[in-house]
C-alpha cells in the first residue's frame, strides 16, 4: 500500500464483509477527492468534500482547546456549504475512496451513513433515518450509482455495483449486481454481461440527471 493512503478495516453493521477503507489522511485525501471530480476545482461536490475533510480530521487535533477552536470553523464551513451548494454531508459519515458528488442540490446525507469505494450520487438524493427511533443509516457497498432524486433510508444494505434509478424510493436490502426502480423500489437482477457498451452508456443517462 502506498505510504500516503494508509488503509484501516472498518466493521459493516448489516451484513457486508469488512471492507477497507481510508485512513483520515486529509491532504491526500483531498488530492484524491480532486481527481475523482475530474480535476475541476469549481465542483460544488468537491468543495463539499473538502469541508468534510476537515472536520474528519480537527477529531484528531491536540490540545482540546485547539480541537474546539477548528470545530467552531468547521462549524461556520458545513454551514457555509450547504447553505450555497445545497449538499449537506456531515463529517460522521464514512465514505470511501473515489466518492463523487456529481450534481449539487438538495442532497442530504444521514451521518449513520456508511459508503464503499467508487460510489457516484447526483442532486436531490436524501440517504437517512426510516425512523428518529431507530439511529441507523444505510450501509452502501462499493461501485454504486445513485440517481437524481432517489431516497435510501433506514437499516438497509445496498451491495456492491447496484444502480438505483432516479426518484427511487429504496426501504430494504439490495444485493450485489442489481438494479433498483420504483417508489417502493422494485429490485431487478442487473445482467452485466447482456449489457453492450452502447446500452450501458444509454442505462446511465436514465439514472442521470441530464445538464
Amino acid at each position: 500500500m502506498q505510504r500516503d493512503s494508509p488503509m484501516v478495516k472498518v466493521p459493516e453493521d448489516s451484513g457486508l464483509a469488512w471492507r477497507e477503507l481510508p485512513r483520515l489522511r486529509p491532504f491526500a485525501n483531498i488530492r484524491a477527492d480532486l481527481q475523482a471530480h475530474g480535476g475541476r476545482w469549481g465542483a460544488q461536490g468537491f468543495w463539499a468534500l473538502v469541508v468534510y475533510r476537515f472536520g474528519r480530521w480537527r477529531y484528531g487535533v491536540r490540545p482540546v482547546w485547539a480541537r474546539k477552536l477548528f470545530s467552531g470553523i468547521y462549524k461556520v464551513l458545513f454551514k457555509l456549504v450547504q447553505i450555497v451548494t445545497g449538499i449537506e454531508l456531515p463529517c460522521e459519515v464514512v465514505i470511501g475512496r473515489n466518492f463523487v458528488i456529481d450534481h449539487q442540490g438538495g442532497i442530504v446525507i444521514s451521518g449513520y451513513t456508511r459508503f464503499g469505494n467508487d460510489c457516484r450520487i447526483r442532486n436531490g438524493v436524501c440517504i437517512g433515518l426510516a425512523r428518529v427511533d431507530d439511529p441507523c443509516g444505510p450501509v452502501i457497498g462499493n461501485g454504486v450509482d445513485i440517481g437524481t432524486g432517489a431516497a435510501l433510508l433506514g437499516r438497509i444494505t445496498i451491495g456492491d455495483n447496484v444502480l438505483v434509478g432516479a426518484n427511487a424510493v429504496v426501504l430494504c436490502d439490495v444485493p450485489s449486481d442489481s438494479i433498483a426502480v420504483g417508489v417502493p423500489a422494485v429490485v431487478k437482477a442487473r445482467n452485466r454481461p447482456a449489457i453492450s457498451p452502447g446500452s450501458e452508456t444509454t442505462l446511465r443517462k436514465a439514472f442521470s440527471y441530464t445538464v
